[in-house]
Parts: C-alpha cells; sequence; structure tokens
C-alpha cells in the first residue's frame, strides 16, 4: 500500500501498488489534485504526469528523469536538485518554482511558463527552451551551453555568469536581462533583440551596455 501525504502529513491518496510512482499516475488519471504533495527522493522515472495539478509539492532530490510533465502545474513546486534530464515540460507551468541545482539536461521546455522560477546553478545544457517565459528568472550561473533559447522571453533575467556557450539565443527577448560575467563564447545572440541589456562578459574585461 502506498501513502501519499501532503507537506503537513495529511493522506490526499493511497492505492495498493507496489510503487510510489504508480499511485502517482493512478492519482492523477483519476484527477485527484497532487498540491502540496510531499515527494520528495521519490523515484518518478518515466511517470506520465501530464497535466498533473503538483502545484506547491515537495519534489525535491526526486528523479523525474525522462518523465511526462507536459501542461503541467508546477507553479510554486520545490524541484532543488531534482534529475528533470530528458523531462517533457512543453506548456508546464512553472512560475516560482524551485530549481535551484535541478538536472535539466535534454529537457524539453518549450513554451513553458518559468516566470519568476529559481533556475540557479541549474544544468540546462542542451535542453530545448524554445518560446519559453524566462521573465525575472533567476539563472546565475547555470549552465546552458548548447541550449536552444531561441524566441524565449528573458526580460529582466539573471544570467549572471551563466554559461551560454553555443547556445542559439536568436530572436530571444533579452531587454534587461543581466549577462555580466556570463560565458558566450560562439553563442548566436541578435543583439537588437537584445536592447536595453547590460552586459560584462567572461570573455571580455570591458562592460558594455547594449
Amino acid at each position: 500500500m502506498i501513502v501519499i501525504k501532503n507537506r503537513d502529513g495529511k493522506v490526499i491518496y493511497e492505492a495498493d501498488v507496489p510503487r510510489t510512482k504508480d499511485a502517482i499516475m493512478r492519482a492523477n488519471n483519476e484527477g485527484v489534485s497532487l498540491a502540496y504533495a510531499d515527494l520528495s527522493i521519490a523515484d518518478l522515472s518515466g511517470a506520465n504526469l501530464s497535466n498533473a495539478n503538483l502545484r506547491d509539492a515537495n519534489l525535491r532530490f526526486a528523479n523525474l528523469h525522462d518523465a511526462n510533465l507536459r501542461g503541467t502545474d508546477l507553479r510554486f513546486a520545490n524541484l532543488r536538485y531534482a534529475n528533470l534530464r530528458d523531462a517533457k515540460l512543453s506548456g508546464a507551468d512553472l512560475r516560482y518554482a524551485n530549481l535551484h541545482g535541478a538536472n535539466l539536461r535534454y529537457a524539453d521546455l518549450r513554451g513553458a511558463d518559468l516566470r519568476g522560477a529559481n533556475l540557479r546553478d541549474a544544468d540546462l545544457s542542451d535542453a530545448d527552451i524554445r518560446d519559453a517565459d524566462l521573465r525575472s528568472a533567476d539563472l546565475r550561473i547555470a549552465n546552458l551551453r548548447n541550449a536552444d533559447i531561441r524566441c524565449a522571453n528573458l526580460r529582466d533575467a539573471d544570467l549572471r555568469h551563466a554559461n551560454l556557450r553555443d547556445a542559439n539565443l536568436r530572436d530571444a527577448k533579452l531587454y534587461r536581462a543581466h549577462l555580466h560575467g556570463a560565458n558566450v563564447t560562439d553563442t548566436n545572440i541578435d543583439w537588437p533583440s537584445a536592447m536595453g541589456c547590460i552586459v560584462y562578459l567572461a570573455t571580455t574585461d570591458k562592460e558594455t551596455a547594449k
């Protein structure tokens, strides 16, 4: 018997299944809200949780490798150090989620809403972030090497000391984005669309206002 509790210890779902993953998928299929669920350290790799309600859920250190999270509500969720490698997050709502140190390598974040999200020190290398909304997101020290960030909205985003080497930022909105100390070696940036951002690139010794 698997018992799912919220962060206050209240039971929100239980099922006679062998794994937490099976219980969570069954709950979602039955339309059960998993908001505030405590799923820290849970193995949810490969789980189909599309359109699930995981708002404010505790997924710290959870294994969500290759999970289907398309259209999932993850607002304010704690995903600190979670493994989201290869996860499908297109159209997911990640507003103000805590993804500090999360592994998002090769993740599909197309069209995801990441406004105000904490992605500090996250690994987003080779991720597909096209058309995502990253306004006011914290991407300090994040690894975005070879990421596809075309047409994403990075207005007011904090990219200080981020690794953007080989990333594609063509047509991305960078107004008032902070790129102090960022590595933009071989990065494809459309500087006209970056008007208003201030950069102090790790590859130069001179501050420039664009």
